[in-house]
């Protein structure tokens, strides 16, 4: 469960509010034992995971496509996470600074460094919540078609489709110094969870 953890990007996390549930996609990072993410204060979904409600984190990845000579045999090869539990706030203004700087880094090492920290004022507008990995289950699949005995003479491909994440050449904002180069941490180093 953890290499999924710690190769992922997006996790999902989901809560219901009275009879209206919601699925909040958020970066995330793990730290030791625990999940965090952030979000807005403001935030309705945020609000209601701070008060520790049961909540689902999920994290999928999709490493291709099992493509069978029937329909229903059809998949994919994935690995996915779910943590189950409640979140809680990560209030310590110390604390909560190592987790925005342990999300940033998990999307794009040597960022955190290179970027102004935030301010008391942005830090009173984050929530960084945690969630314990106490309770998780992990699925996955890495297998081929498994057509029927039947249909393995139909004249159509079986086969795997791999699937790749892969990080393409920065693009400048457009407001930019253009005399600044890319930085080092994004020409040299491929990002975590994203291969060729």
């Amino acid at each position: 469960m953890l290499d999924v953890l710690d190769t992922g990007r997006v996790a999902h996390v989901g809560v219901v509010d009275g009879d209206q549930p919601f699925v909040v996609p958020l970066a995330y990072a793990r730290l030791d034992d625990s999940v965090v993410v952030h979000g807005s204060t403001g935030s309705r979904a945020f609000r209601l995971l701070a008060q520790g409600v049961p909540a689902c984190l999920t994290v999928t990845l999709l490493d291709g496509y099992v493509l069978a000579r029937a329909a229903f045999e059809t998949s994919m090869r994935y690995r996915a996470a779910m943590v189950l539990g409640s979140f809680t706030v990560v209030g310590d203004r110390a604390e909560k600074t190592a987790a925005l700087a342990a999300i940033s880094e998990a999307a794009v090492p040597g960022r955190w460094a290179d970027m102004r920290p935030p301010s008391a004022k942005e830090l009173a507008a984050t929530s960084v919540l945690a969630i314990g990995l106490a309770e998780w289950s992990v699925k996955a699949n890495d297998g081929w078609p498994t057509d029927e005995e039947e249909d393995l003479d139909l004249p159509v491909w079986a086969g795997v489709v791999p699937l790749a994440a892969v990080a393409r050449a920065p693009l400048p904002a457009p407001d930019l110094d253009p005399t600044l180069p890319v930085p080092d941490y994004l020409s040299d180093v491929p990002l975590p969870g994203l291969h060729a």
